[in-house]
């Protein structure tokens, strides 16, 4: 009897040990994103831009809501998408670009009354276009 709960206490030992190296070896494989899911979302934020607050407004949030999606996927650490984007920087081109687009979505988010031009989205729209591009997503 006792042998066999020794037996037992081992087999799960070594079965523990075997999931832990497993999951670790998996957690820093790459990580590769769907790169036609993050086109059609992209092509569909973009074309519901029109030259109103609303559509602009709406294009910027949906915009930075699918960069942090990209970020999270790719397991950048962070709690907050300010604190993914300062982990990711080396990974873009022009960091102030992803900053000021993702700055535009907090003034629109957190202020009341943000008024913006048609030309103001569409340069943030192409911040975010640039880094889920850097990212690899699209």
């Amino acid at each position: 009897m006792n042998c066999l709960i020794c037996f037992i206490l081992v087999a799960i030992i070594i079965l523990g040990l075997a999931l832990f190296i497993l999951m670790s070896f998996n957690k820093g494989a790459p990580v590769k994103l769907d790169v036609e899911k993050y086109r059609v979302s992209y092509l569909e934020i973009e074309n519901n831009l029109k030259q109103d607050d609303l559509s602009c407004h709406m294009t910027i949030i949906n915009a930075d809501k699918l960069l942090d999606q990209a970020l999270k996927e790719l397991r950048i650490p962070g709690v907050t998408m300010g604190d993914r984007l300062k982990n990711a920087k080396s990974k873009f081109h022009n960091n102030d670009r992803v900053w000021s687009a993702h700055k535009l979505r907090n003034r629109i988010v957190h202020e009341h009354g943000v008024d913006l031009t048609y030309k103001d989205c569409r340069v943030a729209l192409a911040g975010f276009k640039e880094a889920l591009k850097d990212l690899g997503a699209i």
